[in-house]
């Protein structure tokens, strides 16, 4: 017999060693279970959203692009040089004699009328440099780098407003990972409530002192709740793959969020001083600001169009049919133009950018209605999620101590199974109510920052 007893002590160890998940329960989520994930807090899933999210990575090059534009349009002060190497084989008389004067080789015997009619064909070598420099070019260059420094500090302000949207969205997708998180712990507590209590009838059936339908009750009772934890999980995978797609991952991978939800104080600001912030700091506003004066900006450049230009150029130039004996001349002038007439064009362009400009100028009203809309919005959400976890707390403690009530009862045979029940589904509502209202609290603190303008990488 104990020979028996140490094999099967042998087999049992060696099973535990082999596969202990089935010793831990199955999957878990909370607790122990998390260790074997990365553990990730709320600034770490901030700060590597900033790194790798896509979107703002292409919000940089955006700007780092708007930024080499610059250079372009001031190019345009600068003379531009250009060098060509052309070869020429023809028998045009007109273009025969004339790249003969331009290799220096006329003879007297070109003047032969036979040999002006009808050339032999004639190799050309031609290196010209040449350069064109527009002195003065209606203000079009000038114009044009102004709008381009405008289009740049537009594109920064865009970076700062994708910085701060990125961070919210980090946020939203943090909270919503650590919520369903905690909504599995709830179904599991209740979920060892219950079927704790499954056994107590099933003991009470058993000596007779209950029904067959309590047993049968208390056993749909555990099976609801075993799906509403399979649901539990399922939205815990879900936001954590959100998560991870929010800081750039480019697949989802197991991350432990180890910040809790729990209630911070906001700035003591009235809903005044919140909106006099976003008015002044959304760098959404701002980059729209930026564009609104590229705008006039184009107008003025329409109106220059009609002014004339000025441009110096020159060219110097060798000429020859085989690098042996090489002839050079040069060339030097200057060039006034203006526009008489271009088909009604250049007054098209000027009333285009008026109402370009007219555009901007609605659409600058709209975002400032929008920003006091968003700011007094998510102002009143901070308020309302303050006072919604403070009832939610009493509830939680209000359900606790009924279920304790009703079990003492129960278990004494003066309320029904279902009243039990009742009580258990109840403390499964307000811990998720405050749970809910914990991530509500978090998020409205993000949105408010957000309207303000003012949401940065160190929200935490």
């Amino acid at each position: 017999m104990r020979t028996k007893k140490r094999i099967r002590l042998i087999l049992l160890i060696t099973v535990m060693v082999v596969f202990p998940p089935v010793f831990q329960g199955g999957i878990a989520i909370s607790g122990e279970a998390d260790l074997t994930c990365a553990a990730l807090s709320l600034q770490d899933a901030i700060d590597r959203a900033l790194e790798k999210n896509p979107g703002l990575a292409a919000a940089r090059h955006r700007v780092s692009a708007s930024a080499e534009r610059i250079v372009q349009a001031r190019s345009g002060f600068y003379p531009q040089v250009y060098v060509t190497e052309a070869w020429q084989q023809t028998t045009n008389p007109m273009w025969a004699f004339g790249l003969k004067l331009n290799q220096g080789i006329i003879t007297q015997q070109d003047f032969d009328p036979a040999l002006l009619n009808d050339p032999s064909a004639i190799d050309n070598f031609n290196t010209l440099l040449w350069m064109n420099w527009p002195l003065f070019d209606s203000g079009q260059t000038w114009f044009g780098s102004l709008q381009a420094d405008l289009s740049h500090q537009a594109e920064a302000a865009s970076l700062s407003r994708t910085r701060q949207e990125i961070v919210s969205q980090t946020v939203a997708a943090y909270t919503n990972l650590v919520f369903a998180k905690e909504s599995v712990a709830v179904v599991d507590q209740a979920l060892n409530t219950a079927e704790a209590h499954h056994r107590q009838i099933e003991n009470r059936y058993k000596s007779g002192l209950t029904v067959k339908s309590d047993l049968l009750r208390a056993q749909v009772h555990v099976s609801e709740l075993e799906q509403q934890r399979v649901e539990a999980e399922s939205h815990y995978f879900i936001a954590q793959a959100v998560l991870c797609a929010t800081m750039g991952e480019e697949t989802p991978g197991d991350v432990a969020a180890v910040t809790p939800l729990v209630r911070k104080g906001i700035i003591e600001k009235s809903l005044d001083e919140w909106m006099d912030k976003a008015r002044n700091s959304r760098p959404d506003l701002v980059a729209l600001k930026f564009q609104e004066e590229s705008a006039r900006a184009e107008i003025k450049k329409t109106r220059a169009a009609h002014w004339p230009s000025v441009n110096l150029n020159g060219s110097y130039e060798v000429n020859s049919d085989d690098f042996d004996e090489t002839a050079n001349n040069y060339t030097v002038g200057a060039n006034v133009t203006l526009n008489l007439f271009s088909g009604n064009g250049m007054s098209a362009r000027h009333r285009e950018a008026l109402h370009r400009s007219n555009e901007i100028a609605e659409s600058l009203r709209a975002v400032r209605q929008k920003i006091q809309l968003e700011t007094r919005e998510a102002y009143y959400q901070v308020r309302s999620a303050e006072k919604w976890i403070l009832a939610a707390e009493m509830s939680v403690d209000a359900a606790q101590e009924a279920l304790r009530i009703v079990e003492n009862r129960y278990d004494n045979g003066q309320v029904p199974l279902v009243s039990l029940l009742d009580a258990e589904m109840t403390v499964i509502r307000a811990r998720n109510n405050l749970n809910q209202a914990l991530k509500d609290h978090v998020q409205s603190r993000a949105r408010l920052a957000l309207a303000a303008g003012e949401l940065n990488e160190s929200f935490e």
